[in-house]
């Protein structure tokens, strides 16, 4: 019952998304969504995304199951680096600095909880 979403070259630092990969780690699928709305950082967009797109794999691979009396949570979530871009910039003295732009490829691994989230019924 697991589901994966990828993203390939995005042009943020593998550094500066891991922070918010940690944040959502382990925890259930809303409640990861919820702490990247409200995340004031600029990968907490893509994540979000992210997330969405594995939900809806999850729901793609199985029909039959209600989203609802499943919990789902993130399983795992790496971040990799990707490919840089080589740029130079002008020093003193003639010199050149090198910048180096690095871009992140990020998978995300959602999973249904095996156990039956409890309904409220009245007996």
């Amino acid at each position: 019952m697991q589901a994966v979403a990828k993203l390939k070259n995005l042009p943020i630092s593998p550094r500066k998304v891991r922070l918010l990969a940690d944040l959502i780690r382990g925890a259930s699928a809303t409640q990861a969504l919820a702490i990247l709305k409200h995340t004031p950082k600029k990968c907490a967009v893509h994540l979000e995304k992210l997330v969405l797109s594995a939900i809806s794999n999850w729901e793609y691979k199985n029909e039959g199951v209600a989203l609802e009396t499943v919990g789902l949570c993130i399983k795992s979530v790496w971040v990799d680096s990707a490919g840089m871009l080589k740029r130079l910039r002008p020093a003193p003295q003639g010199r050149a600095h090198r910048i180096r732009k690095r871009a992140s490829h990020i998978t995300i691994v959602v999973d249904g909880n095996s156990e039956v989230v409890p309904s409220d019924q009245g007996s």
